[in-house]
């Protein structure tokens, strides 16, 4: 069974910066793909950011400039930089996990972690 541990959530001061941290485990494919979501009561979830196996990356155009998404393949581990935060970008961040094995889509969740951005 694969497991998804976030970590780093917390209140923070409009400008400020925190460091999320989701650790996966398990039966996981090499090839795939490790994303953040966030998602604020009544809301869609919304893709943050996806990066690969191999290393590459994508931002959406609200936080392009602003947060980072890099990852550590030797521990299977994600870590999303976020700089500059804003009221707006206060959610729940849930880190996603998808690879595909001998044909079969795989997709799991980890169970979200709080993030406040407030004066």
């Amino acid at each position: 069974q694969v497991q998804l541990v976030e970590s780093g959530g917390g209140l923070v001061q409009p400008g400020g910066s925190l460091r999320l941290s989701c650790a996966a485990s398990g039966s996981i494919f090499y090839v795939n793909a490790m994303s953040w979501y966030r998602q604020i009561p009544g809301k869609q979830r919304e893709l943050v950011a996806t990066i690969t196996s191999g290393g590459s990356t994508n931002e959406a155009d609200s936080v392009k400039g602003r947060f980072t998404i890099s990852r550590d393949n030797t521990k299977m581990t994600v870590y999303l930089q976020m700089n500059s935060l804003k009221p707006d970008d206060t959610a729940v961040y849930f880190c996603n996990l998808v690879f595909r094995r001998l044909g079969d889509r795989y997709e799991y969740w980890g169970q979200g972690t709080q993030v406040t951005v407030s004066s």
